[in-house]
């Protein structure tokens, strides 16, 4: 079997990187595209994953060029390959590259309100799959597993936290810290998304500041005052700060997710929901959403989280892995199934 793997965000790279490296074990082969944005290029780098960068990100009008540019590369660079199969997460490109060259495409995704990519993307794909907690109607060859994304790469099976790596952000080992992190939202599916403003952003880090020690990932600039707060350290490191922080709070569905499947409650601000954080908050409340009218509610909530308790955080922890899979394996019994030879 002949993979190409297609990744346009820095999650995906943690997505798919365990399940690259069983599958050649496995006696397969795989080449790596990718989209340069935010750290994802940084974090194949520091996996030492061979890989051919297609694109650059682009915002606004310069998606629809960006798509064009990214998805002929990707047609050139698949008949150079001839894979047996195409995926990705969201995978606008590699559905059009795959119809257009009759390879077959598999779409991971779990984003339910990209509505405009998901219409065109999922009927044109071989299969979807999404975690069960996915509420929107799919067009297409629907495949569902009980987990998340995020259960790919931070299942205890595949991730060990290691206190010794908070060093590498300047924190010590038995440190009081949260994690804050601030998005750009100039994806294609974040039209209509508010951000939070600067003064929120402010009161968040002041507030979260009475506790400990906070460090900011944030995609775009930071505002001037919050600047020696910027996280420092390796991408590759994250969910070892993840793991210990007292509190994750923000704009990121999929650091939300990241927190809660490693036993770090999080609060997740954004005027759209997920599926995934929605059953976090539900079955496990793990996670807590608000929207940004919602702030000054979504604020003592990050407060009240920080301050839990280890024992309830590795009781519904527990809880959340007795109820989901291992997503990785999932994926490579998938593949093995429908595409070995």
């Amino acid at each position: 079997m002949r993979i190409l793997i297609d990744i346009l965000h820095p999650a995906h790279v943690h997505f798919f990187r365990h399940f690259r490296t069983e599958i050649i074990g496995r006696g397969h082969e795989v080449v790596v595209t990718a989209r340069a944005k935010d750290v994802a290029v940084d974090l194949l780098d520091e996996f030492s994953i061979p890989h051919e960068v297609l694109s650059v990100q682009q915002s606004g009008f310069g998606l629809a060029g960006e798509l064009a540019t990214r998805t002929t590369r990707l047609v050139h660079r698949a008949r150079r390959y001839r894979p047996t199969v195409l995926t990705g997460i969201m995978g606008p490109s590699i559905a059009l590259a795959g119809k257009m060259l009759r390879i077959p495409t598999v779409v991971f995704y779990d984003t339910e309100f990209a509505s405009r990519t998901n219409r065109f993307v999922y009927p044109l794909s071989s299969y979807v799959c999404t975690p069960d907690s996915y509420n929107a109607p799919v067009r297409g060859n629907h495949v569902t597993y009980p987990g998340y994304h995020e259960l790919a790469y931070l299942h205890p099976d595949r991730f060990s936290p290691d206190r010794g790596r908070l060093a590498a952000f300047d924190l010590e080992p038995d440190e009081n810290y949260s994690v804050v992190r601030f998005v750009s939202w100039e994806a294609s599916h974040d039209t209509g998304e508010v951000a939070l403003t600067p003064h929120q952003k402010h009161r968040i880090v002041k507030e979260l500041g009475r506790y400990g020690t906070v460090l900011v990932s944030s995609e775009s600039p930071l505002p001037s005052d919050l600047t020696e707060n910027a996280l420092r350290g390796p991408a590759s490191d994250i969910h070892h700060l993840m793991a210990f922080a007292r509190v994750v709070v923000g704009e990121s569905a999929t650091m939300s997710s990241e927190a809660a499947v490693v036993g770090t409650p999080a609060v997740f601000i954004a005027t759209t929901g997920r599926g995934y954080t929605d059953d976090q908050e539900r079955r496990y409340g793990l996670v807590r959403s608000f929207t940004p009218q919602d702030f000054e509610a979504a604020l003592p909530a990050a407060v009240e989280m920080a301050q839990m308790p280890r024992e309830w955080r590795v009781e519904r922890r527990t809880q959340l892995l007795s109820d989901k899979i291992d997503v990785t394996s999932w994926m490579i019994d998938f593949f093995e199934e429908h595409y070995a030879k």
